[in-house]
């Protein structure tokens, strides 16, 4: 049996965690040992009786700073342990945004550390010297950072072998082809007037899977062109090298 994906967080309050994680998927999944969480107070690596973790900016403002000797201490203790390969990651609105891609990296890379901001933010010192990579959830800012380890955690558990039960239903989500997911349906076939798509209940497979492509490509234009950009380009990339190989002059 695999080692189980492990995810270490690095936060001020250990308490908020596993909070979600501890039901549905993610929880049930944790109690079978599919995964693993390790939550670590910073507070405990603070070297003075008042267990301080913060002080002033420097060159003045509002607002304290996360000090760079306690949290290096925190990252040492809890990231100097992790197995080669797995990522160290400070949960910022500045970092590269978490998408899907990303996810799915994670979720082969056997686990990884995440470290909790507050206040104004932590020394850009300690980010450099332990070579943090910064990662957002996207253009918004958060009170701290333990809300957006628990929505990364949750992502890349979901995609865990054993832990979704249909995992055929992962290939056609939302992201997995670079589309947004088509709109489902369910019982009654007709609700206060609205009734669901002929062809959904036609039970023709392939005219369902047309309609479905139809419509993830659809909504894909028109709710997310950025990602419908990079959908189309990819295709006529593909498209391309194709027709290519078929005329000879791409070698395999």
């Amino acid at each position: 049996m695999p080692a189980p994906w492990q995810a270490r967080v690095l936060t001020l309050f250990p308490e908020m965690l596993p909070g979600p994680l501890g039901h549905s998927l993610a929880g049930k999944a944790l109690a079978r040992g599919l995964w693993t969480l390790e939550t670590v107070d910073i507070r405990g690596f603070a070297r003075d009786k008042h267990r301080s973790v913060d002080d002033t900016p420097c060159g003045g403002g509002p607002g304290m700073v996360m000090r760079p000797d306690v949290l290096a201490a925190a990252i040492d203790a809890v990231h100097g342990k992790a197995p080669a390969g797995q990522a160290l990651y400070y949960l910022s609105p500045r970092g590269r945004r978490l998408d899907q891609a990303l996810v799915r990296e994670l979720a082969v890379s056997g686990g990884v550390t995440l470290v909790c901001g507050r206040f104004e933010g932590v020394d850009e010192r300690v980010l450099e010297a332990r070579q943090a990579l910064e990662l957002s959830l996207g253009d918004f800012v958060l009170s701290g950072g333990e809300i957006a380890a628990l929505a990364l955690i949750d992502a890349v558990v979901r995609l865990l072998a054993g832990v979704v039960g249909d995992e055929g239903s992962l290939a056609e989500e939302s992201f997995a082809a670079g589309l947004l997911e088509y709109p489902h349906y369910t019982r009654p076939p007709v609700w206060e007037g609205r009734a669901v798509p002929e062809v959904l209940l036609g039970g023709h497979h392939e005219e369902i899977r047309r309609w479905r492509q139809a419509e993830a490509e659809r909504l894909t234009r028109t709710r997310r062109p950025d990602l419908w950009e990079s959908y189309a380009a990819r295709h006529e990339t593909e498209a391309t090298r194709t027709k290519g190989t078929r005329k000879g002059t791409i070698k395999p």
